[in-house]
């Protein structure tokens, strides 16, 4: 192994960096577009995906011997998993399932929610120390944020917790029947 700085090398390390950032950017989004169902996103973040990873890992094997070649490599799969990460969360493309519970102000929280046109689920429960209500409400993932503060000025101590969800059919959703 030999660590050569010249401007040709720094400028190929550069471009490796920066081709396996961009691309291991699109697998990161492109994954979690197939599992949110959008196959064309998918299909066509993957065709871009693997020709960069094509050139990129060739420009690496064309000098093997060069280590800052394998660092501008690895560096760029490292910062791309971040980046892709961030990306995907900017886009909030997706459903959550949020479930919010509330000792003392469940029917209050409902009531906002629906207020702003959101379909809640209300389901009178019991827990640790006794009776609580358990609030269930689907939004986009874009939404999550307001859906958590109108909760939190009616109840500051609701417990909530989400997971991401996948529609399936009909329902309420923001106001209108709709076929996802």
């Amino acid at each position: 192994m030999e660590f050569v700085l010249t401007p040709e090398t720094i400028l190929v390390a550069l471009g490796i960096f920066v081709a396996r950032l961009i691309n291991q950017t699109l697998d990161t989004v492109r994954f979690m577009m197939t599992i949110r169902g959008r196959k064309l996103v998918a299909w066509i973040m993957g065709f871009s995906e693997t020709a960069i990873f094509v050139v990129t890992l060739s420009a690496v094997f064309s000098d093997l011997n060069n280590i800052l070649y394998i660092v501008a490599y690895a560096a760029g799969f490292a910062t791309g998993n971040t980046v892709g990460m961030l990306v995907e969360e900017r886009l909030a493309i997706g459903y959550i399932h949020l479930r919010i519970i509330s000792s003392k102000r469940g029917s209050a929280i409902a009531d906002k929610l629906r207020k702003e046109g959101y379909g809640v689920t209300e389901i009178p429960a019991r827990g640790k120390d006794g009776t609580v209500t358990l609030l269930d409400v689907s939004v986009r993932r874009k939404q999550v944020k307001e859906v958590h503060d109108l909760a939190q000025k009616v109840d500051k101590s609701a417990f909530i917790s989400s997971e991401e969800m996948r529609p399936l059919w009909r329902g309420y959703w923001g106001g209108a029947r709709q076929r996802f």
